[in-house]
């Protein structure tokens, strides 16, 4: 099969895909139905609508009334054509099934672990963690948690945490985001990456980014 890649820069050019957001690799959309059964309804029939279309998301159902799908392509370990086609057609049923679109709910997590010799500790992760090893980064086969990187620093840091949590949320999502966490009693640490990546920290140092696909 003929995989045409298609990236945030790209997706976020098309039109008909209001329901949709890129982040994090894949294309996210969020619907509330009214109540759980009819949410576990709605996910039962993007499952069959996925196996006609032979590409098949992640389809999480949640209390009261959620279902969150997120589709990528995973031979690319990315987003392509089938992605978009599959978007359409998933939008397509939510309309009929007179689902409410909560398209800035889309967010994607990501643990950043800083060290000087990922070699040497990446095996501990994985195997506490349960995860696979794909390019240097870990990875839960069961595609539920988060996944874990590891960022090479020159020398152990004492005097600040050794990771920190990205959390990957739609562009027109991140400033309120931000706003929420300084509100919060969070501490701009540098926006010297924005848009890609705010950088933010808790009052005891933790720190935790923001991050778009935008200016990669």
């Amino acid at each position: 099969m003929r995989y045409i890649e298609i990236g945030a820069e790209e997706f976020a050019t098309l039109e008909g895909l209001d329901d949709w957001r890129y982040a994090l690799g894949g294309l996210h959309a969020t619907f509330r139905l009214g109540s759980f059964a009819a949410a576990a309804a709605f996910a039962a029939d993007v499952a069959l609508l996925a196996d006609a279309a032979d590409h098949h998301p992640a389809i999480d159902l949640r209390y009261p009334d959620v279902v969150h799908v997120v589709s990528t392509t995973h031979v690319l370990n990315g987003t392509s054509h089938h992605d978009v086609d599959l978007a359409r057609l998933v939008s397509g049923l939510a309309q009929q099934a007179g689902a409410r679109s909560e398209p800035r709910a889309a967010q994607a997590v990501e643990i950043a672990i800083d060290t000087v010799d990922a070699d040497r500790i990446r095996p501990f992760w994985a195997a506490v963690l349960g995860y696979r090893e794909i390019g240097g980064a870990l990875f839960d086969p069961l595609r539920i948690g988060p996944p874990v990187w590891f960022q090479r620093t020159d020398s152990v840091r004492a005097e600040r945490g050794r990771f920190h949590i990205d959390i990957s949320v739609p562009h027109d999502e991140a400033p309120a985001r931000l706003e929420a966490a300084l509100a919060a009693g969070g501490v701009l640490v540098t926006d010297r990456f924005a848009r890609s990546w705010w950088v933010l920290a808790d009052a005891d140092g933790n720190e935790a980014c923001i991050c778009t696909w935008q200016d990669r």
